[in-house]
């Protein structure tokens, strides 16, 4: 293609609103251009470079059996209404109404869609077990649109379903689809772990995310320093290796602690470290509340106590709530004397703390010498804190590391959590009706183009894999107006393409630093400038990732360059 053809609209200077790397230089590279906060535009480079990784996508999902198909961006309310989404899935979901007043939302998953096609078509397990996908633009009114492409409005996604006679049919696919998107990642490029996940609003339990390796990134991981354990810092679990000290229990006794409103506050005044604090939060669980005790330097991992529950809704009580029920504000509660109108559930390293302190549900005073079992009894135990560095990792192989990454992939088990509500049976073996067993996976297309460049950078400008790039090849002569360098170029242009490399031809009448400073910014993996030596047959060779360049002879060319 012919650079004076294409829309390359590339910038000097940084948009003011683009935080990140792949934000800046894809707006400056002429790759993307922003519509509305979270909604952008992909620009011929852009829109090559997205198809290249939905190709590798295309290409793993049919080796695995899937099948590709187009459902629609519009979805009628009552799907959702079946599934119980409508309400739960919450603002993030795009909604309208037609002419008719009907209501529709706008895709941003397809679940319910898929589960009504398949109930309405397949009703035997002779037809089970069926993997479909597609590639597809979704919508999720962000609050907060950010980073690009990285956490827009409308992204490219991926999304793949499928349905199944039996747990093992469902776990066989589940690693082909693992594997499928270990081998995407890989092909992009992309340093990349998966990580044991929550499934979120999507349903199900057993689920991995694919995470690119980036300090941008929203999610920690947490991994362990020698072993291959990984997991989102939600869903690490903690062991429980908590050890009591052996120290006597003393008379428990209550202290006045004016103006201590945090674990901090009471710590320092009190003189104690905070370990040996106990921390305790009132939550209302669906129509119950529950008073969570963790160690003071602990952090609740609210992800953990909902499963814990099995709980549809967890928030915080109210200031009014905690007065009401313990007579008392926040910073001063605890469970000593709570009635059975509150429950009360300990964190398993609480288990271990000896002589500690704790609220007494009296604004302003704490109780000291606090003990587990004599002086409160929780209904249960379990591991209810987030991870934290240096922790034993879980599977009890090195301690626990974190890093930053940006999720591009998710796998779930959905099991029958849609196939029941929305009544997509198979009649087995024996003629019984069962609800389908289902999974569905998903990848962010676009937000996979954006993490690659967020590790694909350097000062110049972007430099892409191989496998993704837009072009293969960017050949530039020097003056288009000579006519040697000119001639020369389009020949090389011409035999190239004729080999298979997609080379982009820069023929604008431009000066030398603008095409090679555009060229670096674009970050095609070969440059080849024919300049003065184009008499001689030779030409200048440069590998933008590693910067280095050299003269070749144009009968040695092709067998330089690798696509």
């Amino acid at each position: 293609m012919k650079q004076s053809q294409m829309l390359i609209p590339t910038l000097r200077d940084v948009p003011a609103d683009a935080e990140i790397k792949s934000h800046q230089l894809l707006i400056r590279a002429g790759y993307i251009r922003k519509n509305a906060s979270g909604i952008y535009s992909f620009l011929p480079l852009g829109r090559k470079v997205l198809q290249k990784v939905e190709a590798i996508v295309r290409e793993e999902m049919n080796k695995i059996g899937a099948n590709e198909m187009l459902m629609p961006v519009l979805q009628d309310a009552e799907l959702w209404r079946e599934s119980g989404r409508w309400d739960k899935f919450g603002p993030q979901l795009m909604r309208l109404n037609d002419r008719h007043d009907r209501e529709f939302a706008l895709g941003a998953t397809h679940e319910e869609v898929i589960t009504s096609i398949i109930r309405d078509d397949v009703n035997s397990y002779k037809r089970l077990p069926l993997a479909l996908y597609q590639i597809q633009t979704k919508y999720r009114d962000e609050k907060r649109p950010r980073f690009g492409l990285l956490r827009g409005r409308e992204f490219t996604m991926k999304d793949a379903y499928s349905f199944h006679a039996t747990k093992e049919s469902l776990d066989e696919m589940y690693e082909k689809m693992y594997t499928a998107y270990s081998n995407v990642f890989e092909r992009c490029g992309l340093n990349f772990r998966p990580v044991i996940a929550d499934s979120g609003a999507m349903g199900g339990k057993d689920t991995h995310e694919f995470m690119a390796l980036s300090d941008v990134g929203e999610d920690t991981i947490a991994y362990s320093d020698i072993s291959s354990f990984a997991a989102n810092i939600e869903m690490a679990p903690v062991l429980d290796t908590y050890e009591k000290s052996t120290e006597e229990a003393e008379e428990m006794k209550k202290i006045a602690t004016p103006d201590a409103k945090t674990i901090s506050d009471v710590a320092k005044h009190l003189g104690i470290a905070e370990e040996n604090c106990m921390k305790s939060l009132l939550f209302k669980v669906d129509e119950r509340f529950v008073l969570v005790i963790v160690r003071g330097d602990h952090e609740l991992n609210e992800i953990k106590f909902k499963h814990l529950l099995e709980a549809e809704a967890v928030t915080m009580a109210t200031e009014e709530d905690a007065q009401q029920l313990l007579g008392a504000s926040f910073g001063s509660l605890g469970p000593i004397d709570v009635t059975g109108d509150v429950e009360i559930i300990a964190d398993n390293a609480v288990k271990a703390i000896v002589n500690g302190t704790c609220g007494a549900n009296e604004n302003g005073y704490h109780y000291m010498n606090v003990n587990v079992d004599r002086d409160f009894k929780p209904s249960q135990f379990a591991d209810l804190r987030f991870i934290k560095e240096g922790d034993l990792s879980p599977d009890g192989e090195g301690t626990i590391q974190f890093a930053k990454g940006i999720e591009v992939g998710q796998v779930f088990k959905l099991g029958t959590y849609y196939s029941e509500k929305m009544g997509a049976q198979f009649l087995d073996e024996n003629g019984k009706a069962k609800p389908m067993i289902m999974g569905c996976y998903g990848i962010g297309v676009s937000r996979t183009l954006a993490a690659i460049v967020e590790q694909f950078n350097d000062e110049s400008g972007i430099v892409w894999p191989k496998a993704i790039s837009p072009f293969s090849v960017h050949l530039i002569p020097i003056n288009v107006k000579n006519d040697i360098q000119r001639e020369l170029a389009d020949k090389l242009y011409n035999e190239l393409s004729k080999v298979g490399f997609d080379v982009l031809y820069d023929d604008r009448k431009e000066r030398p630093g603008v095409k090679f400073a555009d060229s670096d910014l674009i970050g095609i993996p070969y440059r080849v400038t024919v300049g003065k030596k184009a008499e001689e047959g030779i030409v200048e060779l440069k590998y933008r990732e590693t910067g280095e360049t050299e003269e070749v002879s144009v009968s040695e060319l092709a067998n330089r360059l690798v696509n």
